[in-house]
């Protein structure tokens, strides 16, 4: 019974351990260049899938969700023999009002009157939400995307991950003039959208102590966008 009561204080301190290791996992790991690790391309071994096609309302583009084929382990035995079960799942995206959720490796954008498909970016990137500002195009004609991504390893743990910095871009309802808002090394907070006035706020936290995470003792950073505007100009305000 001793043995069995050891055993179980060992199991609790190593469950400790764990959790308290993964909370203190670093956003950023400097190095002294500044730069986050550079990704190569996807794995080839990953097989990739695009989810059927959508069309935002008002576009004359199809998009396309591409990301890898997910194989999830159910831990049971086959009645057939002693080898595990997969639980294999061909849904990558999920479709809201204007907006696609997921994990995903890119979007694919085509023009309905085309057989041609194209890329959003060649760059490796984890794209979580990717949305088309349908009140901005009603009003400006502008039709506009804006992604929430991963887009560097700045923990250089080798993957892009949740654990990195999440960061914002823009692009064209077509894909063109994809470009990022936020800073390198800005974690991305949250953004909105101020319909009377056709602009884009958001705000980021900046790690100025340098210490891998983001706490009350960095900065926080505040901007917009007038996307009114053909041309996206990011303009700093300070309201605290």
């Amino acid at each position: 019974m001793k043995k069995i009561h050891i055993t179980i204080i060992g199991i609790a301190i190593l469950l400790l351990t764990s959790c308290k290791e993964e909370v203190e996992k670093p956003k950023v790991t400097y190095d002294g260049t500044n730069r986050a690790k550079e990704l190569s391309k996807a794995d080839s071994t990953q097989i990739q899938i695009a989810d059927l096609p959508l069309q935002m309302e008002g576009t004359e583009y199809l998009l396309h969700p591409i990301a890898d084929l997910s194989i999830r382990e159910r831990g049971v035995k086959s009645r057939y023999g002693s080898s595990s079960v997969n639980d294999l799942s061909f849904t990558i995206s999920n479709y809201g009002e204007y907006e696609i959720t997921g994990f995903l490796q890119n979007i694919k954008f085509q023009k309905v009157d085309s057989d041609s498909i194209k890329k959003l970016t060649e760059r490796p990137v984890l794209i979580q939400t990717a949305t088309y500002l349908k009140s901005v195009a009603d009003k400006t004609k502008n039709q506009i995307m804006v992604y929430t991504m991963v887009d560097m390893d700045t923990n250089k743990d080798g993957k892009l991950d949740t654990s990195d910095i999440k960061a914002l871009y823009l692009s064209d309802i077509s894909g063109d003039r994809f470009t990022k808002m936020s800073s390198d090394f800005q974690e991305l907070i949250d953004w909105k959208l101020i319909g009377s006035k056709n602009r884009l706020y958001f705000r980021t936290v900046e790690d100025t102590n340098k210490n891998g995470q983001f706490d009350k003792n960095d900065v926080v950073n505040y901007y917009y966008i007038d996307l009114s505007n053909r041309e996206w100009k990011i303009i700093g305000y300070e309201p605290v």
